[in-house]
């Protein structure tokens, strides 16, 4: 019901529309925004209903039920679009209506002429000529095409996750000579990975991978995901982090088979007295690759930095090759940072990119 307090459990999905009260955590809002990163969630944001809450539990207060929520005005609008008529439509009915009355004309005339003037048996011909006419001729095809095609185009398209707001919007596609695309989940998988990792001159690559890893899997950002499945992927060994610290936006800090082993960015880093300074052209370079840089000490000594970067959808190439070969040009707007997204611009050959929007 309406204003009932709900606890949401790691895994769940959000049962309803509301606002969170209590707990942080992050959520799965993909179904609604196509954005596949996790969005933090603390008190004082709203949460959508079938959304899949992350690894935190929250306590939240339902404020929309039924055919309130979000979810359901969706559903509510794509049936609305099926039940509209393109202009198309409306051409295709009036031409069946002239068609039919046109038909039944010609039928009956020429089963007169067949009774009239034709051979033995002519009630025979007169009959199966008519009905011929009417068969062949019928204008089934004509008045059912066009609503059959608009509901199974936006059949195909709910599937793809294009929702159309009624038929006449699909009978204008025919004229779109420019496409606008995210880029985040839309070029891109949308999901960060460990694609970068570079130790100090000194330190152990395999075991330092693994004890930052091993720091990170007690965090719940998205990056620290990445980097604890990128380092599992290497075949680096976790251990227990104990006297886990984290400084929200910024790092954790955590000690590791008696390693102190702190994570996070240049500034966090800095502020807890380690210098990464020697570290900054190899970071410069990354970012300029659109990779997210991460910095790491081990015992108050500079231990390396990782990359972390949302790779191109295998898909991407051929679809904006596609599209450029039907003349159709093509803009990226997105609100990733300006050097983010003009590196990946040019690795896709989109000229046209507006970032920070």
């Amino acid at each position: 019901m309406v204003g009932e307090i709900v606890i949401v459990k790691p895994g769940e999905k959000i049962p309803v529309d509301g606002t969170v009260l209590d707990g942080r955590s992050h959520v799965d809002e993909s179904m609604i925004t196509g954005e596949p990163i996790p969005v933090g969630k603390t008190a004082g944001n709203r949460v959508t209903g079938a959304t899949i809450n992350g690894n935190g539990t929250l306590v939240m207060r339902a404020e929309r039920i039924g055919s309130e929520t979000l979810l359901a005005r969706i559903i509510g609008m794509v049936q609305a679009a099926q039940r509209t008529r393109a202009p198309i439509q409306r051409l295709a009915d009036l031409i069946a209506a002239y068609f039919v009355q046109i038909v039944v004309v010609i039928a009956v005339l020429s089963g007169l002429i067949w009774w009239l003037f034709g051979p033995e048996p002519r009630f025979v011909y007169a009959l199966v000529t008519a009905v011929a006419v009417l068969i062949i001729a019928c204008p089934c095809a004509v008045g059912l095409a066009t609503p059959i095609s608009m509901t199974v185009a936006m059949g195909r398209g709910a599937q793809g996750g294009i929702l159309f707001r009624n038929a006449e919007a699909i009978e204008c596609m025919r004229d779109i000579d420019i496409v606008v695309v995210d880029k985040t989940g839309t070029l891109t998988l949308g999901k960060p990975a460990l694609v970068g990792f570079e130790a100090m001159q000194g330190v152990n690559e395999e075991e330092a991978l693994g004890w930052v890893a091993s720091v990170e899997q007690s965090s719940e950002h998205p990056i620290a995901t990445a980097i604890v499945a990128g380092a599992r992927a290497r075949g680096a060994k976790l251990q227990p982090a104990r006297e886990f610290d984290a400084a929200n936006g910024k790092g954790v800090t955590a000690t590791v088979d008696g390693h102190t082993v702190i994570v996070g960015n240049r500034a966090f880093l800095t502020d807890q007295g380690v210098d990464v300074s020697c570290l900054e052209a190899t970071a410069q370079r990354w970012r300029a690759e659109a990779k997210t840089v991460v910095f790491f000490g081990i015992d108050g000594q500079p231990g390396g930095l990782l990359a972390v970067a949302d790779p191109v959808k295998e898909t991407t190439p051929q679809a904006l090759a596609a599209l450029q070969r039907s003349g159709v040009r093509v803009v990226m707007l997105t609100g990733d940072a300006r050097a983010t997204a003009h590196a990946v611009g040019k690795q896709l050959g989109i000229d046209e990119v507006v970032a920070e929007v």
